[in-house]
C-alpha cells in the first residue's frame, strides 16, 4: 500500500471522526494492553504513559486532531530578539485541578523538574542554556544556536503545579523508585484522576475548572489495562468496555460483522525495529562465543539484516497491513530520505556469506529480548525474526516479556539484541537521530534511548548542524548524509511501519491521531 497518501489520509481525516456538538452526558469505559507505569509527566518516556497523561496536564503547546501544533497553556511564541531562543506568552486565569493558580513560576519549575538527571525526558532540552521569567505570564528558553524546532519538540513537556510539587516531595521526578506524583496528579488539563489502581483500573474525572471548551460528554473515563488480546476483544464484543487499542489484525472481520461496533484503521508513525549492543564487548547470552561480540562487526550486523524477510512478515502476521521500512521515520515524515528509501534486502545467501567473512561459518548463539504487549504483535514478529536469523546460523535465544520489566533491562545493558518501537514526537527525522543515533551524553541529555549506544563521530557532528538548519535543501542534504551512515553502519535493523488498528462500539466519536495518542477530550458517547 501506498504509505504516504495513507499517511495523510489517516491525519487528514482524523477530525472527521470526532463529534462537535457533546451529547448528554455519558460513562465512557477503554482498555489497551499497557497500563501507564506511573502518573509523573516526567519520570518516563513512553508512548503510554506521555498518550495517558495528555488527557490530565497540559503543556505550553498541543498537537491538534490532524497532528499540527497549536495553543494551550501559552496563548503565542515567537523567535527572540537579538539571541536565539524562544518567548512564550502564558495563559492567563488558568487554574491547576486543586484550584491553585497557574504561572510563570510553574512553568520555570516544571522545565527545571524535567531537565534533571532524574528526569526520562531531559532530552527535550537538550538545546536550551538558559530559562528566564520574564514576568507572571511570560517565558523565555533560551537556546545554544537557532532552534525552529524547538516548539514542536517540547508538544509532551507537561506542567506540574510548583507549590503542590514541593509540598509532597515530588520536586523532582522518581524514574526507577515512587514518590507522590507516582500515584496522584495536579495538573490543568480536561481530565483529573478519581481513582488509580496500577495495573488494575484507573478512573478519569472531567476537570470541571478546565480552561478550554469541553467538546466530550463524558462524565467518568474508566481506563482497563488488559494484556490478553482475546479477553479485551471480548470485553468489548460483551459490552463490558466501549473502546480498546488495538486489536488483533486477525480479528477485524469478526468486529465488523458484528453490528453496533466498528474498527478504525490507520497508520501509526512509529517504526520498529531491531537493536543491537553495539558497545558490550561480549555477548551476554551466547552458549558458543562467550569473549567477544560478534556484532560488533558490520559485516554480521548486515547478514543479519539480510536474514529478514518483512515481506513474509507482512502477509502472515500481519495480512498485507505494513509497509516495510528503510530507515526510522516513515515516508511522509519531514526528513524522510528519499535518497535513501531502499530498505536491505531480503538475502539469506549473502548473509551466510558474511557471517563467514566475518569468522562465524557456522554462526553463533546470542539473546534476543522483546516485548509481549507493547507492540502489534511484537512476540509473533520476534519469533518469526528468530526463526528467519536461524536459518543463516545466527541462533536467537528468544526472551520476551511485559514493558514494564523491559525497559529496565535495556538501561541496564541487559541485551544482545532487542526489539524497539521508535515514533517520532516532533514529526521530524531530527528526533530520532537525536534519541537513537547521537552517542550517549548524559551531560547534554542526548542519546537517551540508544540503548546499545551506537556512537559514529560524523553523525555527533552534525545533529546540531541539522536542529540549525534553516535552509531545507542543506539541511536535507545533512539528514541524508546521517540515514546513509547509519544504514551503512546498520545501526539498527528497520523492519516496518506499525498501523493503527482500534476497535469501538458504533454509538462513540473518537479521533485516531498518527501518534496512536487517545484524547478523552474528543470522545462523545451517542
Amino acid at each position: 500500500m501506498g504509505y504516504t497518501s495513507t499517511l495523510r489520509a489517516s491525519v487528514m481525516g482524523a477530525a472527521l471522526v470526532a463529534a462537535s456538538v457533546p451529547a448528554s452526558a455519558e460513562t465512557f469505559r477503554w482498555a489497551s494492553g499497557t497500563d501507564p507505569q506511573t502518573m509523573d509527566p516526567h519520570a518516563v518516556s513512553s508512548a503510554p504513559v506521555l498518550s495517558f497523561l495528555n488527557n490530565i496536564y497540559e503543556g505550553l503547546v498541543r498537537r491538534d486532531r490532524d497532528m499540527s501544533i497549536e495553543p494551550s497553556l501559552a496563548t503565542s511564541w515567537a523567535p527572540l530578539d537579538g539571541e536565539n531562543g524562544w518567548r512564550f506568552n502564558l495563559r492567563e486565569g488558568v487554574t491547576f485541578q486543586d484550584g491553585a493558580a497557574f504561572t510563570a513560576e510553574d512553568v520555570f519549575f516544571s522545565y527545571q523538574r524535567a531537565a534533571s538527571e532524574a528526569s526520562d525526558v531531559r532530552s527535550w532540552f537538550a538545546p536550551v542554556s538558559e530559562v528566564r521569567v520574564v514576568d507572571d505570564f511570560t517565558i523565555d528558553f533560551v537556546t545554544t544556536a537557532p532552534n525552529p524546532l524547538f516548539p514542536d519538540s517540547i508538544a509532551n513537556f507537561m506542567i506540574l503545579d510548583k507549590g503542590w510539587a514541593e509540598a509532597n516531595d515530588a520536586a523532582l521526578p522518581a524514574r526507577d523508585a515512587e514518590n507522590f506524583a507516582t500515584l496522584n496528579v495536579n495538573g490543568t488539563g480536561a481530565f483529573t484522576l478519581g481513582a488509580r489502581d496500577p495495573g488494575v483500573r484507573t478512573t478519569l474525572v472531567p476537570h470541571e475548572g478546565w480552561w478550554d471548551t469541553p467538546e466530550h460528554n463524558v462524565t467518568e473515563g474508566i481506563f482497563t489495562p488488559i494484556g490478553n488480546a482475546a479477553t479485551g476483544l471480548a470485553a468489548l464484543l460483551s459490552g463490558d468496555i466501549d473502546f480498546i487499542q488495538p486489536i488483533p489484525l486477525q480479528d477485524i472481520a469478526q468486529v465488523e460483522s458484528r453490528e453496533g461496533f466498528q474498527v478504525l484503521e490507520g497508520i501509526e508513525t512509529r517504526v520498529i525495529m531491531f537493536g543491537f549492543g553495539h558497545e558490550h564487548d561480549r555477548l551476554l547470552y551466547s552458549s558458543d562465543v562467550t569473549d567477544a561480540n560478534p556484532f560488533q562487526d558490520v559485516r554480521v550486523r548486515l547478514a543479519a539484516a539480510h536474514a529478514i524477510d518483512v515481506d513474509t512478515m507482512n502477509r502472515v502476521i500481519f495480512r498485507d497491513k505494513v509497509d516495510p521500512a528503510s530507515q526510522l521515520v516513515p515516508a511522509g515524515i519531514s526528513g524522510y530520505s528519499e535518497a535513501n528509501s531502499a530498505r536491505i534486502p531480503y538475502d539469506p545467501d549473502r548473509a551466510r556469506e558474511l557471517l563467514a567473512e566475518a569468522g562465524y561459518p557456522d554462526g553463533f548463539s546470542f539473546g534476543l529480548k522483546c516485548t509481549n504487549d507493547r507492540y502489534i504483535n511484537d512476540e509473533a514478529v520476534c519469533r518469526a525474526a528468530a526463526s528467519m536469523f536461524a536459518a543463516v546460523g545466527l541462533n536467537a535465544e528468544l526472551s520476551t516479556g511485559p514493558v514494564r520489566d523491559y525497559w529496565p533491562q535495556l538501561r541496564e545493558d541487559d541485551f544482545d539484541m532487542y526489539l524497539l518501537g521508535w515514533s517520532p514526537g516532533t514529526f521530524d527525522m531530527e528526533h530520532p537521530i537525536r534519541f537513537l543515533k547521537h552517542s550517549q551524553d548524559d551531560e547534554r541529555r542526548l542519546g537517551s534511548w540508544n540503548f546499545g549506544n551506537f556512537s559514529n563521530a560524523r553523525v555527533d557532528e552534525l545533529l546540531p548542524m541539522i536542529q540549525q538548519e534553516l535552509d531545507p535543501a542543506a539541511r536535507q542534504a545533512m539528514i541524508d548524509e546521517v540515514v546513509a551512515i547509519s544504514q551503512q553502519e546498520v545501526a539498527y535493523i528497520p523492519l516496518y511501519v506499525q498501523p493503527l488498528i482500534w476497535a469501538a462500539k458504533d454509538n462513540v466519536d473518537l479521533t485516531q491521531r498518527a501518534d496512536n495518542f487517545f484524547m478523552l477530550r474528543w470522545v462523545t458517547v451517542n
